[in-house]
């Protein structure tokens, strides 16, 4: 055991950690004032599920020993986690058999399950504004055991590592997915999708403009979002080391470069740069260097980027074309951005890299492009189909969305029977917010709008 990498590797736990919170109020600056509590709500109510369930048997499903053809871990291997516990064998430290590389189990653990958790919470922006939290709940574990579980194991289960066998997209296929472009990106993205096309379309899209009720909280947000991805991305070495610190910068430096690709591309296309468009650059970085992170150079980080800010910012307008009702643009950022990252391996990597592998732009033929193309294809696919699936079933059994009078009212009021602001409290001008409220709700009833959010 590694007494630094065990440090960075738990420090990074607590980053990827206060993402999910980062995304609630990114999210909850998104959606309308008479939702945000709902919208957060859905980011919190997976925090807690997703780290009983990843205890449980979430992990053991993701990083036990494959039980066929590197597509799932064995479900009772680790379930409880009660065998990685104890200090036997050591002095102070755990015992080899407790250990990932040069870090305690535990530790692995820990890290692996917050990504677990971020990715179920990424799904809940495609549906917001119309989503019941009861059923959000019930979709949320068990979409996490039958897709999120299994495609870990697919991606980040490497032979050798916690268990003998691992899964057959990180040790068969060898693509490069240093951390979770598939399994968390495209595959929140792809289930996304589905889930929209099930809950159906808002009252109003494609008619009413849509626009964020709170920026600060979304700038805010992303902030938190772009701090935590440095554990997300850096921590995926699972050490203090050289190749932590490459994707530090990496990271940084694609990021960067999608902001400003975003921000040129609405300059060009509206005439202004904004600060939705800001942190909406931000994110789309973050996605698509985090397959690409230890495969490409710093210079190769910057145009993976780029490319990222353009794509994405012309991506989200898709939903006005094609009909369907992706709220917060999970689709145009996760999923595009996610696949975009991904196939960027098979062009952008160089040997220099630490992952060592040269992509198309650097000689190295379309070897590493096809694997990388099929491996975003089946989790596209396979979590695409489930969370149809899934969303159809909960759906039926549950009543999924909420009424067409309720979500003219507003979720947080009627779901949660709170609100997330209480102006009229204050006194003064707080009673003119209290009617601007009520104005709102009954310009909605009318089929107007006076805030909602938008980005086209």
């Amino acid at each position: 055991m590694d007494t630094g990498d065990t440090a960075w590797v738990l420090v990074s736990a607590a980053l990827v950690l206060f993402m999910t919170p980062g995304l609630a109020l990114f999210y909850g600056g998104m959606v309308r004032a008479k939702n945000v509590l709902n919208m957060m709500m859905m980011s919190f109510g997976a925090l807690a599920l997703i780290s009983v369930l990843w205890v449980l048997y979430g992990y053991s499903i993701a990083f036990g020993d494959d039980v066929g053809g590197g597509l799932l871990g064995d479900p009772t291997e680790f379930f409880g986690l009660s065998s990685l516990i104890g200090t036997a064998g050591l002095e102070g430290a755990f015992a080899p058999d407790n250990l990932v590389f040069t870090v305690p189990s535990l530790a692995f653990v820990a890290f692996q399950g917050v990504f677990a958790i971020l990715t179920v919470a990424l799904i809940s922006g495609a549906i917001a504004d119309r989503a019941r939290f009861g059923p959000w709940m019930v979709f949320a574990g068990v979409w996490a055991t039958l897709v999120y579980f299994p495609v870990a194991h697919w991606v980040f289960a490497f032979d050798g590592a916690e268990s003998e066998t691992g899964g057959w997209i990180a040790n068969d296929l060898l693509a490069i997915d240093f951390a979770g472009g598939t399994a968390v990106h495209i595959n929140a993205g792809a289930a996304g999708l589905a889930l929209a096309l099930v809950l159906g379309r808002r009252r109003g899209f494609g008619r009413d403009p849509m626009r964020p009720h709170n920026l600060p909280l979304v700038m805010i947000g992303a902030g938190i979002l772009w701090f935590g991805w440095i554990g997300f991305n850096s921590g995926s070495a699972l050490a203090a080391n050289g190749q932590a610190a490459e994707v530090f910068v990496t990271t940084l430096a694609a990021t960067g470069a999608a902001t400003l690709g975003w921000l040129l591309t609405e300059k060009l296309r509206d005439g202004h740069a904004t600060s939705l468009g800001a942190a909406s650059g931000v994110v789309a970085g973050l996605v698509a260097i985090t397959p690409a992170c230890s495969a490409v150079t710093p210079l190769g980080a910057i145009a993976v980027g780029l490319v990222a800010g353009v794509v994405c910012a012309l991506a989200v307008g898709l939903k006005y074309r094609l009909g369907y009702d992706d709220s917060l643009d999970v689709v145009g950022v996760h999923l595009v951005g996610g696949l975009w990252g991904t196939l960027a391996v098979g062009l952008f990597a160089s040997g220099a890299a630490t992952a060592g592998v040269d992509g198309l732009f650097y000689g190295g033929g379309v070897d590493q492009l096809w694997r990388q193309a099929l491996g975003a294809l089946a989790v596209l696919v396979y979590s695409f189909v489930l969370t149809l699936v899934i969303g159809l079933v909960v759906a039926k059994l549950m009543r999924f969305r909420i009424t067409e009078e309720d979500e003219v009212a507003g979720i947080d009021g009627v779901v949660h029977a709170e609100t997330g602001y209480d102006l009229a409290s204050l006194g003064g001008g707080g009673g003119g917010s209290a009617l601007t409220a009520a104005g709102q709700t009954r310009a909605e009833a009318r089929g107007t709008t006076l805030t909602d959010r938008s980005r086209v």
